[in-house]
Formats: structure tokens, sequence, C-alpha cells
């Protein structure tokens, strides 16, 4: 039979990470192109307990449907929470529950984009993000990165060339994947920017809790007065991604729109999940756990850095980062990018090529991403070293 696919997913083509992960579920093969915690983050005896304490106590709490909108009690405390601790959170805010923050982008473009509306991106930016958007038929405009976050000057230029712009998409903190931060200046720079050109921005900050140097920079949702900022959170990276528990905060008007199209997809979020991180936020010393969390990784990246020092400088050169999950390197202008990732894979080592994180993955880019969270030590350094040793070649 021949199948007739719709528009919207004709054009969409397989992640170029999960098909570098065909390579690295080769156990020969090093992995440094996942995007995955740190295996000892996981608090595996406190899920363990909350789970047995569910399931004999209360079951149907977790077994039986449960509200589109969230869990209640995980709502009013992280609401809280974030209030208290981020300032996050206005008079005409509201906050939804949802399958992980990737759901966030696909609810909230769903809700405003139109084929053929403008969607503004940090260039390079996360994959996951990118596709939803091209899913709805959006055209993407990446705006380049700097040291400090997303160039002014440049998102201005976009502001004004483009028509019909549904939002702007950034990553403020430990960016996916440059691992930059955005200045606060940046940060108030962007907002007036939206303000000034009637520009929604849709913040993404999965990685904020994992600073491990460095001092906090506040949200950009936090001197949100105008409601033009729409956040996203995630416990995938401080509890575990595979409870896919993840939160919008944001307008109640675009929240409402956001909990009907919600209910044609999957109901409501997992409420297993839910009540585990309610419990954890509320029963557990949860700010223990972040800091735990920040000294491992601070302890691996230091690792990652010093693994870097030895094999890949001078030739290939990384950016310092403050937390997150990755590291962005750069190889010498004129490398050939693909050849070098194959050279990796030939090595048993695997790398992300920066142009993956494109908005158009045609355009050439001497940069790679690694991830430092998941390996072993000693499979970190060596794939590092192998690394280097494939640049090392090629560049000879």
């Amino acid at each position: 039979m021949e199948y007739q696919f719709s528009s919207r997913v004709q054009g969409l083509k397989p992640s170029a990470i999960r098909e570098i992960f065909k390579y690295a579920a080769d156990p020969s093969v090093i992995s440094l192109s996942a995007g995955n915690p740190a295996p000892d983050a996981f608090p595996v005896r406190e899920i363990a307990e909350i789970s047995e304490r569910i399931l004999s106590g209360h079951p149907l709490d977790v077994l039986q449907y449960g509200m589109t909108e969230g869990y209640p009690p995980l709502r009013e405390h992280l609401g809280t929470y974030l209030k208290k601790t981020f300032g996050i959170g206005g008079k005409t805010d509201d906050l939804l529950i949802t399958s992980g923050a990737q759901q966030v982008m696909d609810l909230f473009s769903k809700s405003v984009v139109n084929e053929g509306d403008a969607v503004l991106c940090e260039a390079p930016s996360f994959l996951g993000a990118l596709n939803t958007f091209r899913s709805y038929g959006a055209k993407l405009r990446g705006v380049p990165m700097e040291p400090d976050g997303i160039d002014l000057n440049e998102l201005e230029r976009a502001m004004k060339e483009e028509k019909n712009i549904r939002f702007l998409y950034t990553i403020p903190n430990f960016q996916n994947p440059t691992g930059v931060t955005m200045s606060l200046p940046k940060r108030r720079g962007v907002y007036e920017l939206a303000k000034k050109y009637g520009v929604m921005i849709l913040e993404d900050n999965p990685y904020g809790d994992l600073r491990f140097a460095g001092e906090d920079v506040p949200a950009i949702k936090s001197f949100d007065t105008e409601g033009l900022v729409l956040y996203a959170g995630t416990f995938s990276k401080v509890v575990a991604p595979g409870i896919r528990v993840g939160y919008a905060v944001g307008p109640g008007e675009i929240l409402q729109k956001m909990v009907v199209c919600k209910q044609g997809e999957d109901v409501h979020t997992n409420l297993w999940g839910q009540v585990l991180c309610d419990e954890l936020m509320t029963k557990y010393d949860f700010a223990a756990h972040l800091r735990r969390l920040r000294t491992v990784y601070r302890r691996k990246a230091g690792v990652a850095a010093g693994a870097m020092d030895r094999y890949l400088l001078p030739k290939v050169t990384y950016l310092p980062i403050e937390g997150g999950l990755f590291f962005w390197c750069t190889l010498p202008d004129g490398t050939d990018m693909q050849e070098f990732i194959r050279r990796g894979i030939e090595h048993k080592v695997c790398a992300v090529p920066g142009n993956a994180f494109l908005t158009d993955e045609s355009e050439p880019c001497q940069s790679f991403r690694i991830n430092y969270t998941t390996p072993a030590d000693e499979d970190l350094v060596r794939g590092i070293r192998l690394l280097g040793e494939a640049a090392g070649e090629m560049i000879r």
C-alpha cells in the first residue's frame, strides 16, 4: 500500500541524535551524545519509599484518572515554590502539569502557531523543540548566540524583518547545546524587545537547578509584567526523565487553550510521577537533594574539563560552563565536521555535530556537543581522548 502523510510531517527528518544513538547502542562505543542525567543522580531510595507508601496505602491516587491541569497538591506546592524561590508567577498566570517539558513546546505551538507563522530560535538550539515547531509548519529563524547569550542586535533585526512572529524560543540557563548562560542585561534586553514588538517568549529552563558555579540569574519570567512569557520547567533533570513530569507557568488564557489541546493528547500527565514529585518536594529535603546533584555535576564537569584540556586543546576548543549537561566544542575552521563524526565512530566514540541544532541543518558548523554526565568517569576521559585522536588525524 502507498501511504499518504500529512503536510505537517512530510518534511520531518529523523533526529540526528537518535540516528547517532544507533551507533551508541554498540556496547563497545562510548556515547558522549546523550542528554541524560548522571546515573548516580537519581533518588532511587526515595522513589521506592514513596511508591511503596502510595501503592500500599492509597493506590487509587495514582491508578485512577486525574485532572488534565495536574495533581492539585503538586500544582499548589510547585506554584508556591516557584514564586518564593524564583519570583515566577503573576496574578494573571496559571500553572499546568505536562508530560515533560517537551509537551509544553507541543501544546504551546499547537495553541498559537499557524502554518507559515515565524518562530525565532537561538542558533543553535534544542533539536527536540525545533522539530516540534517544524511539525506545526512554523517558519524557523535562527538568531546567533554570543558568549553571554542571544545577539540582541540580530534579534531585533529578525523581529523587524519577519512577519507573523508567534514567539521567541530561548533556553537562558546552560543552553542546549552550547552551555551558555544568558546575562541579566541580555535577559532584560530580550524582554524589552519582546514588549516593543509584541512577541511572546517561550522560556525553557530544564537545567536551571543544576548550577554548580557562579551566581544565579533571575528568570525572564520573573520580570514579566505584560503576560508575554510562558515558562517551561521539568523534573526530568532533577528527579528522573522517565517519570515524564514537566510544567508550564504563563498567562491563564494561554494555558486554558493548552489544557484543551492536552485533553486530546494524553488526557493528563501520569499520576504516579506527579504524586512522586509532590512528595519529594514536601516530605523530603528537596533542597539537600539539589545540593547533592550540583556536587555530582561539579565533579563530573571537572573530570571532563581536565580531559579536554589534556586531549583536545589547542586543536579543539570548548566553552566553559557553570552548570547543565553539555560542553560545546569547536574544531578549526575548514575541518569537515561530518568526517570528524565518522572518524569518531570508527574510534568507537559518538558526539553530536553542531549543525543538528540549527534551523537549517544544511548550514556548515564547526562545533559539536558532548554530554559529560552519562558516561562513567573512565569512559568519559577515554571518549574525549578518542575524539582528540580523531581530530588530530584530520588536522594533520
